[in-house]
């Protein structure tokens, strides 16, 4: 599993700077759905500073996270 961008263009996901093969399943997440969520301000500078924060870890693979996850069912 890995994480990759594109847009959408003439009614097609187009991929940023990757190729998948044919036939590929993909899940696409989309980033504006129109929909907001608004949060108090504490909890938005808590999701500012937990973001800020995962900017700075190196983070793990998309299979370690899910090798990871399985062992709680």
């Amino acid at each position: 599993m890995r994480v990759v961008t594109g847009t959408v263009i003439e009614g097609k996901v187009v991929l940023e700077g990757v190729s998948l093969p044919e036939g590929t399943v993909v899940t696409v997440l989309t980033t504006d759905s129109g929909a907001s969520v608004r949060l108090p301000l504490s909890l938005q500078a808590e999701l500012d500073d937990a973001l800020d924060e995962a900017d700075l870890e190196d983070g793990i693979s998309g299979d370690e996270l899910l090798d990871k996850l399985r062992k709680y069912g």
